[in-house]
């Protein structure tokens, strides 16, 4: 069995959703899947640095790059069109058994369902959110464009939709989709332990040892709602913290964080790490007090399962759609979307470390029995072996799209 993972870029700056391709990959390939993933060279206003129009080992895994298009319009750049991309899926993708596509509204991913569906190759697609309420109102008009003549065709001709929670599936449930859909999380790529996490960041950082680390480690995006965070820690006047900001975003937006935080008075209190990886992003995990996002909308919530995997409790907002999970194992705290509410939470869970505590080492327990990649893995395994079964007995069984 030979899959194809399609998606407009792996790069770090893209956040969570494209890292978890690369290890959803990884665990196909240990598994005994031939799986490899194609993309683009994109790296946000930059290019990746990587061999082009071959197939290389990137972060152990075997992936095809082509150049993205990079014009000065941002809006296009953002589109990552490639011209070779089209050449070398519409004369390869025959040699697959199956396309596993992430994203929607992005030429990779839009070219890759219709090439597939004129090539009469089966696929399914993981949206990333993209069909979740808060996503469509961005960008609204041209998004109900494109959705209605192109993309709404591209997923009901698709075998199933691959969504990542329950919220996700119920969100996109509003559009009448008539593709049969699946919910399988991300896995979690378990770190290396750090001993004594916590005494080293507050070395790294300079802090007092009894200094309480809260951190905020995604893209900086105003998706995330730090105009949330902000003003709730900000409420918090009267306790002691040091709020770690982790992650990078555009100039203008990354300028309009640093000025919340002088407007509401923890300017002083606030590290600014910038995006961070590897063994730096392991020991900010590892060795915070609490991890907080706020997030208006979130299909998933990669980087809260890390943290919990950490052993870390989280305070998150109903718009992650792992909230329900920590809110009924008791992981952490969930917060209305409202500044009061949020710093009622962080305040909870500051009068009580040891509480906080319990939640860290339940959440790490429950993740590394349920949510590795191994495991994901071996269920992906499934649905692909269904539907190429199918396809190999039935040819027709593509044509069921084209009557939806």
């Amino acid at each position: 069995m030979k899959i194809l993972h399609v998606i407009p870029s792996i790069s770090f700056v893209r956040g969570g959703p494209s890292q978890a391709v690369l290890e959803m990959v990884k665990a196909l390939c240990n598994s005994g899947v031939e799986a490899e993933i194609v993309t683009t060279n994109d790296n946000g206003l930059e290019l990746l640095d990587v061999p082009l129009g071959k197939c290389t080992y990137y972060q152990k895994v075997p992936v095809w790059f082509f150049p993205r298009f990079s014009p000065s319009i941002h809006s296009l750049r953002e589109f990552a069109f490639s011209r070779e991309f089209t050449t070398w899926l519409w004369q390869n993708v025959h040699n697959y058994d199956l396309l596993h596509i992430h994203a929607i509204f992005s030429y990779a991913s839009t070219a890759a369902m219709a090439i597939a569906r004129l090539k009469g190759v089966p696929y399914i697609v993981r949206p990333l959110g993209q069909l979740c309420e808060w996503s469509l109102q961005q960008s609204a008009r041209k998004k109900q464009i494109y959705l209605q003549l192109i993309e709404k065709a591209n997923l009901n001709y698709s075998q199933y939709i691959h969504f990542t929670s329950a919220q996700e599936q119920q969100e996109a449930s509003r559009l009448n989709l008539t593709s049969p859909s699946f919910i399988l999380p991300h896995g979690v790529a378990i770190p290396n332990n750090i001993p004594n996490a916590r005494q080293r960041l507050q070395q790294h950082l300079k802090l007092p040892t009894d200094e309480p680390i809260i951190l905020f480690l995604s893209r900086l995006h105003p998706k995330k709602g730090l105009d949330y965070l902000i003003p709730a820690l900000g409420k918090l006047s009267d306790y002691r913290f040091t709020l770690v900001l982790a992650g990078a975003g555009s100039p203008e937006y990354e300028t309009e964080v640093k000025s919340l935080l002088v407007s509401h008075g923890i300017q002083n209190r606030t590290h600014f790490t910038g995006f961070v990886k590897g063994e730096m992003k392991d020991l900010l995990m590892q060795g915070a007090d609490l991890f907080t996002l706020t997030s208006y909308s979130e299909n998933f919530g990669v980087a809260v399962m890390e943290a919990l995997a950490a052993g870390v409790s989280v305070v998150v907002t109903p718009g992650v759609a792992v909230a329900d999970m920590v809110k009924q194992n008791y992981l952490g705290y969930v917060a209305e979307f409202d500044v009061a509410a949020i710093a009622s939470a962080i305040q909870q869970a500051l009068n009580h470390p040891q509480e906080a505590k319990e939640m860290g080492d339940r959440a790490r327990k429950l993740i590394l029995e349920n949510y590795t990649w191994d495991s994901i893995a071996s269920k992906l395994i499934s649905v692909y072996q269904d539907i190429v079964s199918k396809t190999h007995k039935n040819p027709a069984f593509l044509e069921r799209g084209a009557s939806r």
